[in-house]
């Protein structure tokens, strides 16, 4: 098949395909049906002269052809859809778009709810979709425009992304208001006396940051409850005689209802990017996204 007769909705298609691999999900993704998408792909099969993609007990797996072809396919995509977007108006007064974000819960917390009376204000038509990160997955979810922006620790990043500081962040503890600890300064030997609560995102964790530090001075904890959430470390808090090291930003909205100290030790803190697809970086939408991510941070008080 020559260029001239190849459709870009078979280009669009072959990127779900390539992503899903299993033609009904991708069918579902494009709002198309299973039939169509079939005979879709096999003129796909017949332009590029490969099978490019072969069933699996699970679905499809792609062919070394179609692996080869999937990157270059999202960077032409992604130009594509620039090179359109650019052209376009956003008026945030009068525009209905909604806005993806994948951040943590925390990240979540500290940006983008600030970011949703932004938008209230200045784009009143617009909707914000506050979505949890998939790592792996988040590269393409970018490159297919699923998410508009990820919001995550500078280290995370993914290379091929866009990627831009937002702001740095430390750490602080926190104990009940009452805990005999909470009247004056940590001391070390204290610190590690204490049982801990620790916030693992991934579910289950019982060592991170604090312990990395520990180890380097010769020391250790007891961590005694681990946390899928940071917005369930108040109310454990405050019932308990854990004591938590969360970011203090966090530790500061909470500081009400606990105690909030210095770590009795240097504990190194993280800086936190957004980062977009190169499909994004043009988009007056996008555009308008960004800065008004940045002037969201900037309004607010270094942490």
């Amino acid at each position: 098949m020559s260029l001239s007769r190849l459709d870009l909705n078979l280009l669009i298609s072959l990127d779900a395909l390539l992503a899903e691999c299993h033609v009904t999900r991708a069918a579902a993704r494009l709002g198309l049906s299973q039939p169509a998408l079939s005979a879709q792909l096999r003129q796909l099969r017949e332009a590029f002269g490969d099978p490019l993609l072969v069933p699996h007990a699970r679905g499809m797996t792609p062919t070394a052809r179609a692996l080869a072809l999937r990157q270059p396919l999202r960077d032409l995509l992604g130009s594509l859809h620039g090179l359109v977007a650019a052209g376009r108006q956003f008026d945030p007064a009068s525009a209905g778009q909604t806005f993806r974000i994948a951040a943590t819960d925390a990240i979540h917390s500290i940006v983008s709810a600030p970011l949703a009376a932004r938008l209230a204000a200045l784009a009143p038509r617009c909707r914000l979709a506050m979505l949890a990160p998939d790592l792996r997955a988040l590269p393409d979810q970018l490159a297919a425009g699923e998410i508009d922006v990820a919001l995550l620790t500078s280290q995370t990043v993914a290379p091929q992304l866009h990627a831009r500081k937002l702001y740095e962040e430390s750490f602080l503890c926190l104990l009940r208001l009452d805990h005999p600890a909470a009247g004056s300064p940590l001391d070390l030997e204290q610190f590690c006396s204490l049982d801990h609560a620790l916030v693992s995102p991934a579910g289950g964790g019982f060592t991170g940051a604090v312990d990395e530090a520990l180890a380097v001075l010769g020391h250790r904890r007891r961590v005694q409850v681990s946390l899928h959430s940071f917005l369930l470390v108040p109310g454990l808090i405050e019932s308990s005689d854990l004591i938590a090291t969360v970011p203090a930003r966090l530790a500061r909205r909470w500081s009400a209802r606990l105690a909030v100290l210095a770590p009795p030790f240097e504990l190194t803190g993280f800086s936190v990017s957004m980062c977009w697809h190169a499909r994004a970086h043009v988009d007056p939408a996008q555009i308008w996204l960004r800065d008004a991510l940045r002037a969201t941070m900037d309004s607010q008080a270094v942490g």
